[in-house]
């Protein structure tokens, strides 16, 4: 055989002595017979089909044999030596075949393909539309935060036939990221939260966060798609120019206007246009959080979803995974927001909390990270920022909030954190625990 030339044959004829790969067609027909995909061995179910992946610090492919003994119908891979006659199909690279069989099937569905990114509030708002659509209409979602690479094409795969809407978050860290999940996801309808001071490190500045996350409604103004804006905020006005439909959300000279009617802690609003909906009574803690409500309004009304069913789906849902939960110990009230952190939910988080109404209250605050050489002086930013409000306690940990003479608590992590957490025996206390996912804030309460 010739060096570079692919022959096109059926897994059930498939040879040995030389690489043959599959197509997405003849992959899609065994995809259909078991329409469920693992990529991760540990959470593999009888009948699954494994993708085994390559990461910086591991080989997929050696894990195709542990798959199939542990019941898989067959293992993709793309490397010959791990081949087992009969049980693995044989593809060009993996993850390229991943992303290329989610668009296959993608094309299956006519229905609504909601895409969410943003740096701040994805995944709430995610959420909460996501909620609001399930009241009237079968709907998938992303689960969790699987909102990259990765986890956008198994999001999609996951849709069955009876889907009638599809919401997906997108992650990004890069230019041309979001823009790529686009080309197999084909979103018809998208919403950027917001665009922030987040992953600086890969994208440069706010500039460049915005043309990344940008990439969504280029994508929407190139096929004739519905955007859902925050109006309040002139750049997603200027961003969203030239897509044939929007749908305007915010606090004035929108489509469904809204405003805080409480927050103390939990979020209340109040619609006063675009809906019947006079008092929300959220879940939510922080007033930040009104934007990701509006935009679940405004989505469901979008799509004719009843007042009713609106106000019942965004008061019933709580917030999960250390984002925004109030959480009671003891005699001892802790907002814990430590799935995240970027300089502008921090800010926000600082300011909601220095406004809530408590006697006793600490901050426990961990860095920020993927900021690149801005980091340093963001970080010194949110120091400069807590030093404007009295409080009781302060503690900062870890990364570059070590580098910097401040009058707090400085620990080194979240371990450290605890410790200190322990010898204090606060009572009575209201803390506000926040940090990127890197520093795992949350253990401070283990």
């Amino acid at each position: 055989m010739l060096p570079g030339f692919f022959i096109f044959l059926s897994f059930r004829v498939y040879r040995r002595d030389y690489f043959c790969f599959m197509t997405t067609e003849q992959l899609y027909e065994v995809f259909k017979k078991h329409p469920s995909v693992q990529t991760d061995t540990r959470k593999l179910k009888a009948g699954d089909i494994f993708f085994a992946l390559k990461g910086e610090h591991f080989n997929g492919n050696a894990f195709a044999k542990q798959a199939i003994d542990a019941g898989a119908a067959y293992a993709v891979i793309d490397e010959n030596k791990y081949d087992i006659p009969g049980r693995t199909l044989s593809v060009e690279n993996v993850l390229v075949t991943l992303q290329q069989l989610a668009l296959y099937h993608r094309r299956r569905f006519s229905v609504p393909v909601i895409a969410i990114t943003g740096s701040n509030g994805k995944t709430t708002t995610k959420e909460l539309i996501h909620a609001v659509l399930a009241t009237t209409f079968k709907t998938y979602t992303t689960e969790g935060n699987l909102n990259n690479h990765i986890g956008v094409p198994l999001t999609l795969l996951k849709v069955k036939a009876d889907a009638e809407m599809i919401v997906v978050e997108m992650g990004a860290n890069h230019q041309k990221e979001i823009a790529s999940y686009c080309s197999y996801a084909l979103p018809t309808h998208g919403l950027i939260t917001n665009c922030g001071k987040a992953h600086l490190e890969g994208f440069g500045n706010v500039e460049g966060v915005k043309k990344g996350k940008g990439e969504l409604f280029d994508h929407l103004r190139n096929h004739k798609g519905t955007a859902f804006v925050m109006w309040d905020y002139d750049y997603l006005r200027e961003m969203s120019n030239g897509i044939p439909t929007i749908i305007k959300y915010g606090t004035a000279d929108a489509d469904v206007e809204g405003a805080v009617i409480a927050n103390g802690p939990y979020l209340e609003m109040q619609i006063k246009k675009g809906a019947d909906l006079r008092n929300i009574k959220t879940q939510l803690v922080g007033g930040y959080n009104s934007a990701n409500v509006l935009a679940a309004v405004a989505v469901g009304k979008h799509f004719g979803v009843d007042d009713e069913k609106i106000n019942s789906a965004i008061e019933n849902y709580q917030p999960s995974n250390s984002r925004s939960q109030l959480i009671k110990k003891g005699n001892n009230t802790i907002i814990m927001d430590a799935y995240n952190a970027n300089p502008g939910s921090m800010k926000l988080a600082i300011e909601n909390f220095s406004k809530q109404n408590a006697a006793k209250k600490i901050l426990l605050l961990g860095a920020m990270a993927e900021l690149g050489k801005e980091s340093l002086k963001e970080h010194e930013a949110i120091i400069d920022l807590i030093a404007k409000t009295k409080w009781n306690e302060v503690a900062l940990v870890g990364g570059d909030f070590l580098k910097i003479n401040h009058p707090y608590h400085k620990f080194e992590n979240s371990i450290e954190a605890k410790e200190w957490m322990k010898r204090q025996n606060f009572e009575n206390t209201h803390m506000l625990i926040k940090g990127s996912r890197s520093m795992q804030m949350e253990k401070v309460l283990d």
